[in-house]
């Protein structure tokens, strides 16, 4: 499926760079006539994969982290947040509710509040290479609203 429009950003794993990532998405989703709550949603997916990259993928330095949106037919949106970090050993482990890797502080809930969130969540990842993860949401199309 060709995407009809589509951005990439790229920003350093700091974490004042979550609230500008979200943002972003948000901003991006808002071709497509979002709800309020569509795009709080949005947002807070956005928060919680940022958020694992930067504390997770790079626990000890500061790395790059990728962001693409994509804009599909039928109200698709697609956001992949890649890293180029340690990596994920075991995927399916990871995506069990409250595991941690982050210590006491973190919760554990990031990939399931992903889930909740959004229509789709994949997540890709190779030991010392990396992570991706990439979620889609259908934003409904509003009566009366043109596009």
């Amino acid at each position: 499926m060709k995407a009809i429009d589509q951005v990439t950003i790229t920003f350093t794993s700091r974490s004042a760079n979550e609230g500008f990532a979200r943002s972003a998405a948000a901003c991006f989703a808002a071709q497509l006539d979002p709800t309020l709550d569509e795009v709080a949603d949005i947002k807070t997916a956005v928060s919680e994969a940022v958020t694992n990259a930067i504390v997770h993928a790079y626990p000890d330095c500061l790395g790059k982290i990728v962001m693409r949106l994509r804009l599909f037919d039928g109200g698709v949106l697609e956001i992949q947040v890649k890293d180029a970090g340690v990596g994920i050993p075991d995927v399916d482990k990871a995506r069990t509710p409250l595991f941690t890797t982050g210590g006491e502080e973190r919760s554990g809930m990031g990939f399931t509040i992903m889930e909740s969130f959004m229509d789709g969540l994949k997540v890709r990842s190779q030991p010392g290479k990396g992570t991706a993860v990439t979620m889609r949401k259908r934003i409904a199309r509003r009566a009366g609203a043109s596009q």
